[in-house]
């Protein structure tokens, strides 16, 4: 008799995938703070293996959905979820590849203080997502998501000084374009952590 193959596993491809994320985020990171223009390109492809080892996660999560009939949550939170868990890894990699198409020399240390705050947002994205599996009863998932609201505010914040500060201290409009759009692509990294977090809520509230 043929033995009846195991359930695919969403909760764990969503930790899976956001491992991605924070290993993404770390890498960024550590460009930032060490940063050299002229490793950007071999760092670029560094940073481009972990976005495909994302995909990769994701593109296996959708496979098995598109087989099973029973899912444990709906099956466009899952199709949601893991978009944006992916989404989150691609805008940490949009950053770097900004940096690299604009050529940048030197880092404003508003940058420094941004890439803090994203790894503080894919690693409590992280916590949240390895107990979600348990989200009816786990407090830990519920504190975490309130966690990523709170750093996403705080990138808000030093998203609108770090603009000011550049307004206020540079006269070069090529270094106000390109750190203007810089800086949006950083706060974006806080908001796709953000979206994650809201519809991971919104299945919580959906089965409660």
């Amino acid at each position: 008799m043929k033995k009846k193959s195991k359930n695919f596993d969403y909760f764990d491809s969503f930790v899976r995938m956001v491992e991605y994320s924070c290993k993404a985020a770390l890498l960024l990171q550590q460009v930032v703070k060490n940063y050299d223009p002229y490793k950007i390109k071999e760092q670029m492809i560094e940073m481009h293996e972990i976005e495909h080892g994302g995909d990769t996660s994701k593109h296996e999560m959708m496979n098995a959905l598109v087989k099973e009939f029973i899912t444990p949550i709906e099956r466009e939170d899952i199709t949601g979820i893991g978009q944006q868990i992916d989404e989150v890894t691609d805008t940490v990699e949009d950053v770097l590849m900004r940096l690299y198409m604009f050529n940048i020399q030197t880092i404003r240390p508003e940058a420094i203080e941004f890439v803090d705050v994203i790894v503080e947002c894919c690693n409590a994205l992280k916590k949240a997502l390895q107990d979600f599996h348990n989200f009816k009863k786990s407090p830990t998932v519920k504190e975490n998501i309130i966690q990523i609201n709170c750093l996403e505010e705080d990138g808000d914040k030093l998203y609108t000084e770090a603009v000011r500060n550049l307004h206020t201290t540079s006269k070069d409009p090529i270094e106000i374009m390109v750190w203007s759009e810089t800086f949006d692509r950083l706060e974006r990294c806080c908001d796709a952590c953000e979206d994650v977090a809201n519809l991971m809520e919104s299945v919580i509230l959906k089965n409660s």
